[in-house]
């Protein structure tokens, strides 16, 4: 039988029961009330958010413009012009350029869709005359535009014009006000961009100071390159366009290719179908004929644009591969629509130079370099002599 220790302190506690057992501890209702607050803050956050994306998404297309127009800010600073001012200068060349150019291309424009409503009975005369020879049917234009005033789809479609005109005119509205504050925005980022600079630095670190302001003159340039490259294409796809609408005899022809070149390149996804709708409106004022060719020239042109000429001109001036520029323009659209096609090459560049500093480099040796040499070495073996001599030639000189 085993000894007990008479000297053990006997324990104060209680002997515990069935019902202290049953009781509910005390951490639990802390611990419900912790996980409910955290519940609620994450839906508040959410709904937060979701409610506030439109804004962030006009802070960063405002921030993208300014970054594109704070050169231009620099160099007239630079000259002893006030910051504020210099902007504002800025701000009202480009927004005189914009109202011109679609002032004379508005008028333009009423003049040619008068001349087109006042000879689209005989444009009509000509389509039913094309289509009685060639199908041997017995068309008449009276008929046709009976059966078409007396629909019931275009009775449907009036009437629901009808009804939807306060929700264009809210559309228009709530557009007016976000191109307002896209501009108000991008104004301050531009004017006060040291002064913002500044401010972000001041609470931070030394090295974090470095390491943002390098972020931003990476995406100073790079957006500067993404501009070179959509003006460069602006003025390749306007050439091109000008010579297809000089040779069919369409009016204002350099007009019309001055539009196709802007807007094609600077508003993104609807931009193409935009600016290949008026040069084909245009073209069947003079020929119906001539705005299926401008038609296909502007379904062609597009396919060759993204992926033969965009690839190669974004790689060069943003400096990134081809199918990395095509992968962001689509995810850039997938998460933020229009918006997102418009500034992910620029983000993606500023992001991937930003990212090369910190990526170590080795240099390939063994397997893998005799693997590539050999390659080279078949390729050279590959190529005809003369082609080899004549390398040699430039090489020497």
């Amino acid at each position: 039988m085993a000894a007990t220790d008479d000297n053990a302190p006997d324990d104060p506690r209680p002997p515990r029961t069935a019902a202290d057992d049953a009781r509910m501890p005390r951490w639990l209702p802390r611990a419900v009330v912790v996980t409910l607050a955290l519940f609620a803050c994450f839906q508040l956050a959410s709904w937060a958010f979701h409610q506030l994306i439109g804004l962030f998404a006009n802070i960063l297309i405002a921030f993208f413009l300014a970054l594109a127009i704070e050169p231009a800010v620099d160099r007239m600073s630079a000259r002893g012009v006030r910051r504020g001012l210099a902007t504002g200068l800025v701000f009202l060349g480009v927004t005189v350029f914009v109202v011109g150019f679609f002032t004379i291309l508005g008028s333009m424009l009423a003049g040619q869709i008068q001349t087109m409503v006042e000879n689209f009975p005989s444009y009509l005369d000509s389509v039913i005359r094309w289509i009685n020879r060639t199908f041997h049917t017995r068309l008449s234009r009276p008929e046709i535009q009976q059966s078409v005033l007396h629909s019931d789809w275009l009775q449907k479609y009036v009437r629901n014009s009808a009804g939807g005109v306060l929700e264009v005119s809210a559309t228009v509205l709530g557009g007016l006000f976000q191109l307002l504050t896209v501009l108000l925005f991008s104004f301050y980022f531009a004017a006060d961009g040291p002064r913002l600079r500044r401010a972000l630095c001041s609470v931070l670190p030394p090295q974090r100071q470095a390491e943002v302001l390098r972020a931003w003159e990476l995406a100073l340039a790079k957006t500067g390159g993404y501009i070179y490259s959509r003006a460069l294409m602006a003025l390749i796809s306007g050439i091109a366009h000008y010579v297809l609408l000089e040779v069919l005899g369409v009016p204002y022809a350099p007009a019309l290719a001055v539009w196709v070149g802007l807007v094609s390149q600077f508003i993104p996804t609807i931009g193409t179908y935009l600016a290949g709708a008026l040069p084909v409106l245009l073209a069947f004022t003079v020929d119906p004929w001539y705005a299926v060719w401008v038609l296909g020239f502007v379904v062609v042109y597009q396919q060759f644009e993204n992926y033969v000429l965009q690839p190669r001109i974004t790689a060069r001036t943003v400096d990134i591969h081809p199918a990395v520029a095509f992968g962001s323009v689509v995810a850039g659209a997938a998460l933020l629509g229009a918006v997102g096609a418009l500034i992910a090459i620029p983000a993606t560049a500023t992001l991937q130079a930003f990212l090369g500093t910190y990526v170590k480099r080795y240099e390939v040796t063994g397997a893998a370099a005799d693997t590539d040499r050999g390659r080279r070495r078949g390729r050279r073996r590959q190529r005809p002599a003369w082609l080899e001599r004549l390398r040699r030639a430039l090489r020497r000189r």
